[in-house]
């Protein structure tokens, strides 16, 4: 019998279309699957399985009858668990949501479903999505499929440990300081950051409503172009959303040719304090890159000193303004950790908050001016040291974890702030653990971007390993 799970989102939704497997087949081999990993990492806080076969039954059915079929139709997804669905418990990772019911579903969640795609359930995230290790003092942390002792990256933990373990093939995260990139990188799998605005927060718990992105993480790049094509574009219902022409990016991907391409290597900033290996993995990826016709060009950041604390202003403000209630009412129905993350918050002068923001559009402006005129996209490392064990980042509120979380979203934080699109492309391993290469471009150069780590993906092997069952 053919494994369907070890293939990617596009291969599996295209077998289903042309009549190679069924979807109550594929979803069948996801549910297994699911159920012998499940008690190892930890990655689903919901759990559906009669309903996804209910509905891939549905999706059978309709292409008997030879109904018009859509880009995922019968393709099994889950997704982090603030994804609201109306009727359905959307805990957001959190004790004072943990019976939390919705009444709207997400624009997100909706364009997935109208595409085809059927939903598995919740996946575990950081609580209320604000931990870049994936730690979650309620439902206890996902944890990496390659080593089940190490982190798999926050916040949208289960996102990057369901995906890597090949339990289903794509999920959505949100990401306000690398919380796609991170897990993705973690888990061996890809994950995008669109542009600031370029997907819909309609329906999506929010933390910092000027820095929160949805973005897909699924294996390949030709996956997560295919998964943004569908969930992109303006929503009346988010008036932050971008009214920026979507483009088919999947189709952007069908030849991808990089003679020409200029990558910029960051000569500050990013590789500070990183471990030896994971630069040796960095420069191996570029000379994959240079072996496809691409120059490297080193380039020096501007801002990069200020970024963290612009950063932190806003994302602190706005997530104590978020909480505020709940800490003055609720204060001890928080992990101490997210807990002492959100109330500095509180103290954030409102001058600093304007004026972080007041800056922004300049310093962004500044950023792509002066890095673009050198590359066309700027390649770092998704996360520039070893990932820690869970025991290792299990601070909680003790002196020293601020120091320690910030050194996990190190290379991934300023992008948030700078609105540009970025992608988490898998690159190797060390220590058997992944390592991930990020390219950002230009604010919509989403097209650019896919069609770069594609081209590293077809010829390299990194995607064609998975982590085994212990």
């Amino acid at each position: 019998m053919v494994d369907w799970t070890i293939v990617s989102l596009t291969e599996v939704a295209d077998a289903i279309r042309n009549g190679d497997v069924s979807s109550t087949e594929v979803t069948q081999q996801c549910l297994a699957k699911i159920e012998k990993w499940q008690s190892q990492l930890n990655c689903f806080i919901s759990f559906e399985p009669d309903e996804a076969m209910e509905q891939a039954s549905a999706a059978d059915h309709r292409r008997s009858k030879g109904e018009a079929l859509g880009p995922l139709h019968g393709v099994p997804l889950a997704h982090k668990d603030m994804f609201y669905r109306a009727g359905k418990v959307s805990t957001c990772g959190s004790r004072i949501r943990r019976d939390y019911v919705p009444t709207v579903t997400a624009t997100v969640i909706r364009r997935l479903q109208d595409a085809g795609a059927l939903h598995l359930g919740g996946l575990n995230m950081s609580e209320f999505a604000f931990s870049p290790t994936g730690h979650n003092a309620h439902f206890g942390p996902a944890r990496n499929p390659w080593n089940a002792e190490y982190i798999s990256g926050g916040s949208s933990s289960g996102s990057g440990a369901a995906v890597g373990a090949r339990l289903l093939y794509g999920a959505l995260g949100s990401d306000t300081g690398g919380s796609v990139r991170l897990p993705a990188a973690a888990c061996g799998v890809t994950g995008l950051k669109p542009t600031q605005g370029r997907v819909s927060r309609h329906g999506v718990m929010g933390l910092s409503f000027s820095l929160d992105n949805v973005g897909p993480l699924a294996r390949t790049a030709r996956d997560c172009a295919r998964l943004l094509t569908i969930i992109a574009g303006y929503d009346a219902e988010d008036p932050t959303s971008a009214r920026q022409p979507v483009v088919d990016y999947e189709a952007a991907l069908a030849a991808p040719d990089l003679r020409g391409l200029r990558i910029g290597r960051p000569v500050n900033h990013y590789y500070s304090r990183a471990d030896d290996d994971v630069t040796a993995k960095m420069d191996a990826s570029l000379e994959v890159f240079t072996n496809l016709g691409a120059t490297i060009v080193d380039v020096e950041v501007p801002h990069h000193d200020v970024l963290a604390g612009l950063s932190t202003a806003v994302s602190g403000s706005e997530a104590a303004t978020l909480h505020g209630p709940w800490l003055r009412e609720r204060p001890h129905d928080y992990g101490p950790q997210v807990k002492a993350r959100i109330e500095p918050g509180l103290v954030i002068p409102a001058t600093h908050y304007l004026r972080s923001l007041q800056l922004r559009a300049k310093i962004v402006t500044e950023f792509v001016e002066s890095v673009f005129a050198h590359c066309d996209v700027l390649h770092a490392p998704t996360i520039n040291r070893q990932l820690p064990t869970i025991v290792e980042a299990d601070l909680g509120d003790a002196p020293g974890f601020e120091k320690m979380l910030a050194s996990v979203s190190h290379c991934t934080r300023p992008f948030n702030y700078l609105t540009l699109p970025s992608v988490a492309v898998p690159a190797g391993f060390v220590a058997g653990l992944p390592v991930s290469f990020q390219l950002i471009g230009r604010p919509f150069d989403e097209p650019q971007l896919l069609t770069a780590a594609a081209a590293y993906q077809d010829v390299t092997d990194w995607l064609s390993r998975a982590p085994t069952l212990t």
